[in-house]
């Protein structure tokens, strides 16, 4: 079961896009595990994280993230700014598990 994390300023509005996204695997029959959290907590569930999704807001952290996590096998990119606005959670979950 792939794992992925979505990280935001504060964790909130990366929620609403959570849910879409856990509805559209649902409805594909994929076995993912989704959560949201602030940039801040995010060390709590890098242990349990297959790839990591930065909210466009916090775009400027996807540096720091790739060089402190991809050498622990996780998979870093920022979302795209239109599917986050829209909370297109089918896209951003077809471009999480293609990384």
């Amino acid at each position: 079961m792939k794992q992925i994390t979505l990280v935001c300023a504060a964790g909130m509005s990366t929620s609403m896009l959570v849910q879409k996204m856990q509805k559209a695997a649902q409805a594909q029959n994929v076995e993912v595990e989704i959560r949201a959290t602030s940039e801040s907590a995010f060390k709590e569930y890098a242990d349990k994280t297959d790839v990591l999704l930065i909210g466009p807001q916090v775009g400027y952290l996807e540096d720091d993230f790739k060089t402190k996590y991809e050498p622990k096998g996780i998979k870093v990119s920022v979302i795209d700014r239109m599917d986050y606005g829209m909370m297109n959670g089918e896209k951003v979950l077809a471009e999480a598990l293609n990384l």
